[in-house]
């Protein structure tokens, strides 16, 4: 029985030894101190909004200069397809995931699949709810929230009448900038009006259309993005109302907005350099490094006084 016993103990420090305790081959270096072969998947929540177009474009940019492939795919902001979506990424045999949740709750279970086969998560300008996420490369939109809020304050004064547009319910997003923007709006303004419009510049046209007729008193809008903001100025200049509006995310069209005089303010966020600076994180995370647990990237009110 011993000498059954030593057999099998002998073996299985072969065995060990055997095996390697190396990291997979797409995971070492290159000489150049590069990833060989890495495959990104990149789920963004809707490529219909200019702002996660230029998200997308930050991080193939930063991937094509690190000789990395990515696959885009579009969850065209439903979180059920989202979730197949990010299944069929990690079938196609991805190295890393960069995902912009459309719903921060829905994806969890997506990222929890990534968790189980051991692909690193990344997550961009919105957060997951649940499941090991490596880090989220994101502005700070509490901050931003309230930037909205103290500018509407300087322009209007303390109880100015504001309604708020929201974005899509159960994104982080949306529950951040609101809380910003009720942090000051809540002892400086009076909220007459808070509608989710999804994010969506049509919505922002409806809703902000039933506001006005509800509400024939209003003084300002902050909308949680840009593209409901520039729906909610069309629907401003058919009432013939004078109403301040105040945009999110810093797009192109709502610099222009500003510039001409139609929107009074966005708070501009950086798309490119947050997708950007996910590849790099994804990369470190890759090579053993350690990143934190969130990366920030600044923000910057843009305003028509500005020079």
């Amino acid at each position: 029985m011993k000498r059954i016993l030593v057999v099998i103990m002998s073996l299985s420090v072969l065995l060990l030894g055997a095996c390697s305790l190396e990291p997979p081959q797409w995971a070492k270096p290159s000489n150049n101190g590069e990833l060989k072969n890495m495959k990104i998947g990149l789920s963004i929540s809707t490529l219909n909004n200019p702002f996660f177009v230029s998200l997308k474009n930050g991080v193939v940019k930063e991937a094509e200069k690190k000789g990395m492939e990515v696959i885009v795919v579009d969850a065209q902001n439903d979180s059920a397809k989202q979730i197949n979506d990010v299944e069929d990424l990690l079938q196609q045999g991805v190295n890393a995931l960069l995902i912009n949740p459309t719903d921060s709750a829905a994806i969890s279970t997506a990222v929890q699949s990534a968790n189980g086969i051991g692909i690193p998560v990344i997550t961009l300008d919105r957060s997951a709810e649940k499941g090991n996420v490596e880090t989220l490369v994101a502005s700070d939109n509490v901050k931003g929230g309230q930037m909205a809020a103290d500018y509407i304050v300087k322009k209007l004064g303390d109880k100015a009448k504001v309604a708020e547009l929201e974005g899509v319910p159960g994104a982080s997003a949306t529950r951040e900038r609101g809380e910003g923007f009720h942090n000051i709006a809540d002892k400086k303004l009076e909220i007459i009006a808070k509608q989710s419009a999804d994010f969506d510049r049509t919505k922002g046209l409806n809703v902000m259309e039933n506001v006005v007729q509800g509400h024939p008193n209003i003084q300002a809008v902050f909308a949680h993005n840009d593209e409901m903001a520039l729906g909610a100025i069309e629907a401003i200049n058919s009432s013939g109302k004078d109403i301040l509006v105040v945009g999110f995310d810093g797009n192109e069209d709502a610099i222009d907005a500003v510039e001409e005089g139609k929107l009074a303010a966005t708070v501009a966020q950086q798309p490119e350099l947050i997708g950007k600076l996910a590849v790099k994180a994804a990369k470190d995370v890759l090579q053993g490094k350690k990143v934190e647990k969130q990366i920030p990237v600044p923000l910057k009110l843009v305003t028509s006084e500005m020079e």
